[in-house]
């Protein structure tokens, strides 16, 4: 795992921004966002082998870093890039409420390694890039409101 502390990393500030990155993405490094307290709180061992989630039902150590992948899905056609990114963030914005504070989202290079009781995938960190902003957040969840549908919402279980 590359030693990027998480002072030094960038702010992704706009869904623009974030879509900018996922193009600029290098062959083979799939990026994955993920809430927490961040690199630091995540990586802190330095290990890839350490890295580890918990199950929040059981409290079972899980085999990796829960997160969400950024790939676009084929079946998303040429529709835009901007929607796509604004709904993975969106999916999850309830754990920044749920899990306290300090929680907020952040980007990394990993790979999948599993899949969680949930059907998350877990992900070994191979290089955090870059915090994503208040104010991307805000873009996010004003693209996805501003969608039709009254049925969708963010992916919490209690809602």
């Amino acid at each position: 795992m590359n030693g990027v502390r998480e002072e030094a990393l960038p702010v992704v500030e706009s869904l623009d921004h974030l879509a900018a990155l996922l193009r600029k993405a290098g062959r083979g490094e799939e990026l994955y966002v993920r809430w927490s307290r961040g690199p630091d709180a995540d990586l802190s061992s330095g290990r890839e082998a350490d890295q580890s989630s918990k199950d929040a039902l059981t409290g079972i150590d899980l085999p990796g870093l829960s997160a969400n992948p950024l790939a676009v899905e084929p079946w998303w056609g040429d529709r835009p890039l901007r929607l796509w990114v604004a709904r993975r963030l969106y999916d999850y914005c309830h754990l920044r409420e749920l899990r306290g504070p300090g929680v907020r989202p952040w980007v990394l290079v990993g790979e999948q390694i599993g899949r969680g009781p949930d059907n998350e995938p877990l992900v070994r960190c191979h290089r955090p890039v870059a915090w994503v902003s208040e104010q991307a957040l805000q873009e996010a969840d004003r693209a996805v409101e501003a969608q039709p549908s009254s049925e969708w919402g963010p992916l919490h279980r209690a809602d």
